[in-house]
């Protein structure tokens, strides 16, 4: 998900701080893991500096002083475009279990071990997340969805995976000789 464009579109509704911006966007798609502050302000800088967004005020309180921004024509532009391209599946190609479980078969490290400590927290996750759905509203429903989806897939791949582990070593140092 690109976090800067998904800040540039939550200046559509209504301009906004920084800080208002990194809370929104942590309760609507920081489910696990808060955006830190720096990325906010780093990615409202380029927007200010790309014409995508641009200050409409500055407000000095008792701390540092508060820059209100809004979207421009330009970066209604920007995110438009960017929320109707589709994008290549490919980041699912380099996942980091993949890439672990093929240096522990390159290595001599058991793979085994791997795919069923990632399979044990995939299943507790699922289980979280399948308790949370039975209160959430609409929204987060959708987002529980999805990531039960992915959750799924990576438990299927971690099965096969499993049953494939000699044969794929065996290709693995074949490939880096």
């Amino acid at each position: 998900m690109s976090t800067s464009l998904t800040l540039l579109a939550l200046l559509e509704r209504e301009p906004a701080h920084g800080y208002t911006l990194k809370h929104r966007y942590d309760a609507l798609f920081a489910r696990t893991r808060p955006l830190a502050f720096g990325q906010v302000y780093a990615a409202l800088n380029r927007f200010d500096k790309h014409g995508w967004a641009e200050v409409t005020g500055v407000e000095i309180a008792d701390g540092p002083e508060r820059k209100r921004y809004r979207i421009t024509p330009d970066g209604v532009e920007a995110v438009t475009g960017w929320v109707y391209a589709a994008e290549a599946p490919s980041e699912f190609s380099s996942s980091s279990l993949f890439a672990r479980v093929s240096v522990a078969l390159l290595s001599g490290r058991s793979a085994a071990e791997v795919l069923d400590s990632q399979r044990a927290l995939h299943l507790a996750r699922m289980r979280e997340l399948t308790a949370e759905r039975r209160t959430a509203d609409a929204a987060a429903t959708l987002a529980i969805t999805y990531e039960l989806a992915h959750l799924d897939a990576d438990l299927r791949w971690i099965e096969e995976a499993g049953s494939r582990l000699e044969p794929a070593a065996d290709a693995l140092a074949k490939a880096v000789r």
